[in-house]
């Protein structure tokens, strides 16, 4: 099959999954058209059946915003139209279902149909999409596509309650590439970091408030007073410098490093002891599932999708948002010696189930139905 693939680039989950997406079904025997205004930063192999289309958008004085939507729609008409694929795959609501619509409607002028399937990943609906805004334009994308799917029963469900929507929504989970997650050995790597046998605490993300950062360090103060410890913050954004300033004011920034974007983020889980994500939402969770294919169990809020990715009291922990007394608690229980290799084992069975293996398939029949009209 021939499928378009349109996604952001950067270093969000719905580009990292989309990326996968595409290179497991190139592994397949698929011919995947990746469109985006810059090369998606996990596509880095090569591989006959992996073509990539930059959408250029111009600057001009008249706009104060470049129209990237409008740039995007005509992108991919001419590839639709040159490459003759069979379906367009969009993740992420804004703007990708909507160009895709209007790529669609220009597509039919000349006697071209190509089905449409938007995934939604999370923020674009639970904050995005929320906005009076952009609500309109997110409810009728939707229902304009020909197949819909959602990265967590979470997210399906709360598509339907603050939208109004009429499709039928498919919920198709994240999944993990196990062949490049999973525990490394890195013992020297680890002694750099902690050299006195610490713990390895680890939270990674894009340090937006809904991560509550905040929170991580406030765990992590309380675990200081029971275990010797190091925290990893992987990855930037606008929290960071109040993260920052935060560490000195605790007096632990001797054991606290901030390593920034990280693209082989695997190395780093494989000599870590525990994952924390105390997020106030997250539809899914996939630095939490990476973290668990590296056999890290994790400490979690029970906000959106996150239970049903860790097994409360198997894989980690989920606590209510902000009670990081708890998450601390939990934290230290799982850290005990005699408790930590259970864990580990557990939350590497767990991630085993999302497999990219297993999810692919799921993925290329919902494909076969769309195509098919089946919708």
């Amino acid at each position: 099959m021939k499928i378009g693939i349109v996604c952001y680039p950067t270093y969000g989950g719905s580009g990292v999954v989309a990326t996968e997406l595409g290179m497991a079904l190139a592994a397949k025997g698929h011919q995947v058209h990746f469109i985006s205004y810059a090369q998606p930063f996990r596509l880095d192999t090569i591989n006959e059946n992996i073509f990539y289309h930059e959408v250029n958008f111009n600057s001009y004085p008249l706009f104060e915003y470049p129209p990237y939507e409008l740039a995007l729609a005509s992108k991919l008409v001419d590839i639709v139209k040159f490459e003759k694929l069979q379906l367009l795959h969009v993740h992420y609501a804004i703007p990708h279902a909507s160009a895709a619509f209007l790529a669609k409607e220009i597509l039919k002028t000349y006697q071209i149909h190509i089905p449409v399937i938007t995934t939604l990943h999370g923020t674009d609906i639970t904050l995005v999409g929320k906005d009076a805004t952009y609500e309109p334009v997110v409810t009728f994308s939707i229902n304009q596509s020909d197949g819909v799917t959602a990265v967590s029963q979470f997210l399906k469900d709360d598509t339907y309650r603050h939208f109004n929507i009429k499709k039928k929504i498919e919920v198709i989970p994240n999944f993990i590439n196990l062949q490049r997650f999973q525990r490394l050995k890195k013992e020297h790597f680890r002694k750099a970091l902690a050299p006195h046998d610490e713990k390895i605490i680890v939270h990674t993300s894009n340090f937006r408030p809904v991560k509550r950062i905040e929170d991580v360090l406030k765990i992590f103060q309380k675990l200081r007073n029971h275990v010797t410890a190091k925290l990893i913050l992987i990855g930037d954004g606008p929290d960071r410098k109040h993260a920052e300033d935060l560490c000195r004011q605790m007096n632990y920034c001797a054991d606290i490093r901030f390593i920034g974007k990280v693209d082989a983020v695997e190395e780093i889980l494989s000599i870590s002891d525990l994952f924390l994500m105390p997020s106030e939402s997250e539809s899914f969770g996939l630095a939490a599932l990476e973290a668990m294919a590296c056999e890290v169990p994790l400490i979690t809020t029970n906000a959106g999708g996150l239970p049903e990715l860790n097994v409360d009291g198997i894989t980690g922990f989920n606590s209510p948002v902000g009670d990081t007394e708890k998450m601390a608690n939990d934290a230290l229980f799982i850290l005990e010696d005699n408790h930590l290799p259970g864990f580990k084992k557990r939350a590497w069975e767990r991630a085993k189930e999302f497999d990219v293996a297993k999810i692919l398939p799921l993925y290329e029949n919902y494909y076969k139905k769309i195509v098919g009209g089946d919708s």
